[in-house]
């Protein structure tokens, strides 16, 4: 979904982690997170779990999410449950998905997060993508 390469950080399964996460490029969550997460991508696997406000501007969800989820493009597939609100310039939901929430579509100007969501990702991250 993300292009061929699969660099960037995974959170492994049986990893546990309470305290806010912030990462550039990809984060890939196989384990539990209770916290705040801000990256650049995101995947959440079918076995993760986050516990938490997300940020993010791609996320990609086949696990748990319980909280607010902010980000560009969103996709919910068919083993994610998601109970939080979702606000998003693109929500794409798979069937056998759940999701209880609002969904909210902020847009941005040519494609990039909405500067109220760009506040909200750490500096570095919030400069890259503008310069990506």
């Amino acid at each position: 979904m993300f292009g061929s390469k699969r660099t960037g950080t995974v959170i492994a399964e049986g990893l546990k982690i309470v305290g806010s996460v912030t990462a550039e490029g990809l984060v890939e969550v196989n384990g539990q997170i209770e916290g705040e997460l801000h990256c650049t991508s995101l995947i959440i696997s079918r076995k993760a779990q986050v516990t938490g406000t997300i940020t993010a501007e791609r996320v990609v969800v086949d696990g748990r999410v319980e909280g607010p989820i902010q980000g560009g493009e969103v996709v919910l597939k068919s083993q994610a449950h998601v109970v939080g609100d979702i606000e998003h310039q693109s929500l794409a939901i798979d069937s056998g998905a759940y999701f209880e929430g609002r969904s909210v579509q902020a847009r941005g100007a040519n494609g990039q997060l909405p500067e109220r969501l760009s506040k909200n990702l750490p500096r570095e991250i919030a400069n890259a993508s503008k310069a990506a």
